[in-house]
């Protein structure tokens, strides 16, 4: 019988978000005079986004003092026709870009250009009459969430960051993840960072972060990023920026995976080959389950078993990528 898949649900940016609550509050705003806010919360899906399910809100007033604004001193971006202009800033839990190198300029909130096009393009169709008011754009609990993201470490504070660049989140395909790499890596390149090095958890972080500090005193020395099972994906963002060292921090199971030719690590993705280990070792694997269990039984075999397994690792990232990455097991 065949297995049913199941359906993978897509779902909105954030920035699609921030638009609907822009829009709706844009419309009580202009047909009251009054203070309006708009919320909306952020729908769920099968993408992997810590923002899943968050609040976004949009405040417009006449009145900045009626606004919560991020407590970091930033700029507003401004929204403007012939006859009207709308100040946006960033409100309680949206960060504020306090280093250069990232999309949205430094000094500015951290509202990424297709959600500010947005905004524009809804601001323009919307208003007709001459007049100046003030908008804020805010996350619930937003400072919370942005712990579980990168934003601090490339210099955007106080909240997370308004993303997306089509509107629509794909299932699977991760686009918030990619697009939070692609952000530290333009980062990286800005700051003339030497090497680039990935891990895939916050344990081979912590390594590479211990390992980098005592290597080098120089700050720009390593810059590190969390890449989950996007192997190739990763390895692809970082090879097109031309980055001169490439380090992938990664363990033995997941160090398999990609021998044996798994661009992405994730289980959905595919599972070891343990006839194909075997034949690496000379012995009938057909009954091993997993890799750690084979370590064990393997003895003081095990440290011939780890350098067949960094060897295979850098011979396919080799095939795939023509260059040469550094791997390093832990």
């Amino acid at each position: 019988m065949k297995k049913e898949t199941k359906k993978l649900h897509s779902g909105y940016t954030t920035g699609a978000h921030a638009s609907f609550a822009f829009h709706s509050a844009l419309d009580l705003f202009l047909a009251t005079n009054k203070h309006t806010l708009s919320k909306t919360n952020k729908m769920d899906n099968d993408d992997l986004d810590v923002t899943k399910g968050c609040e976004i809100i949009v405040s417009i007033s006449n009145n900045l003092s009626d606004l919560k604004l991020n407590s970091i001193t930033h700029k507003p971006y401004i929204l403007e026709s012939k006859n009207s202009k709308c100040f946006v800033y960033a409100g309680e839990g949206v960060g504020v870009v306090t280093k250069d190198g990232l999309k949205p300029p430094k000094g500015y909130p951290a509202i990424n250009p297709t959600p500010l096009e947005s905004f524009r393009d809804i601001f323009l169709k919307t208003v007709s009459k001459k007049i100046e008011f003030f908008c804020c754009v805010s996350v619930s609990d937003g400072e919370v969430l942005a712990l579980q993201t990168a934003n601090a470490k490339v210099g955007v504070l106080g909240g997370i960051s308004i993303l997306g660049t089509r509107g629509i989140v794909k299932p699977i395909s991760a686009d918030a993840y990619l697009d939070s790499i692609k952000e530290e890596l333009n980062f990286a390149y800005t700051n003339a960072y030497e090497s680039i090095h990935f891990t895939l958890g916050n344990s081979s972080y912590q390594k590479a972060l211990k390992s980098a500090s005592e290597v080098s005193s120089s700050p720009n020395s390593a810059y590190i990023i969390e890449i989950g099972n996007f192997i190739f994906d990763g390895i692809s963002l970082a090879v097109s920026k031309k980055f001169k060292n490439i380090v992938l921090w990664i363990g033995v199971a997941k160090s398999v995976k990609i021998a044996q030719g798994c661009k992405n690590t994730h289980n959905r993705f595919g599972s070891i080959d343990f006839k194909d280990v075997g034949s690496w070792i000379d012995k009938d694997l057909e009954d091993c389950i997993t890799i750690k269990g084979l370590r064990e039984s393997l003895g003081d075999d095990v440290y011939e078993f780890d350098k067949i397994v960094l060897k295979k690792t850098k011979e396919q990232l080799y095939r795939w990528f023509d260059k040469k990455i550094e791997v390093i097991i832990c």
